[in-house]
């Protein structure tokens, strides 16, 4: 069977003006990632990533481990399918339809350094609404139509894998959480109940024999367990 590796980015710039940029702190975790791969003798025959800079620049930074190493990397191919949820235009749209429960929402979600806790209440808040579709959401928009993305793409990457191959795809938490439910048919708000636990770098393992796949682990990051250092792990 070949497997394929679901990789979160690592932490990216929460609370700046670009959230779309890997924190020193997130490149620090891609490398660990990189140097674990090559610990543990994973060798990757193929390597995806959304378009998102935060996606591509852990990948790259987890695969130059292996070039440093005089080891064989795959090149870096690009697929948006792997991209993460829409959340800004998701916000802008459901955020008006709770402005009687949640006057607040608005000055909370644009200042999240100023009270985590309550930005973190109000984003999953708004993303449970979105996934099980309480509101009425735009076609391109709705979570339907991101799960068939995310499956589009996985399925790209199997028509194209050897039986034995090891596939990265470095991607988001939302992704992941799609994958979640596309694998196990685990309802949305229970997926999205994990999603929140998904560290920066961690591993989800799938297997797979020709168009079959099965999830065989689930948010390990053991690359950052072992070296004993809580700062490593990140959610964000």
């Amino acid at each position: 069977m070949g497997s394929i590796y679901l990789i979160r980015h690592g932490q990216a710039s929460f609370g700046a003006d670009d959230y779309d940029v890997l924190s020193p702190l997130g490149v620090q975790q891609a490398e660990i990632l990189g140097d674990h791969l090559i610990a543990t003798g994973v060798t990757l025959n193929a390597c995806f990533s959304g378009d998102m800079l935060r996606q591509k620049d852990t990948a790259l930074a987890a695969l130059a481990r292996f070039s440093e190493a005089n080891l064989a990397a795959p090149n870096l191919n690009i697929d948006s399918a792997f991209n993460e949820i829409d959340v800004d235009s998701i916000i802008r749209l459901l955020v008006p339809k709770m402005f009687d429960q949640e006057p607040h929402a608005i000055e909370s979600l644009r200042n999240p350094l100023q009270d985590k806790t309550e930005f973190q209440r109000l984003f999953s808040m708004i993303m449970q609404r979105w996934a099980t579709g309480i509101d009425d959401i735009p076609d391109h928009l709705n979570w339907s139509t991101f799960t068939q993305t995310v499956d589009a793409g996985l399925q790209r990457v199997l028509d194209n894998a050897a039986p034995n191959d090891h596939i990265g795809i470095f991607t988001s938490g939302g992704t992941i959480t799609a994958c979640l439910h596309l694998l196990t048919g685990l309802p949305a708000r229970n997926a999205f109940d994990l999603n929140w636990q998904i560290v920066n770098t961690s591993l989800s393992r799938l297997k797979f024999r020709n168009n079959s796949m099965v999830l065989t682990s689930f948010n390990s990051h053991a690359h950052l367990d072992l070296l004993k250092n809580k700062k490593l792990i990140t959610y964000r």
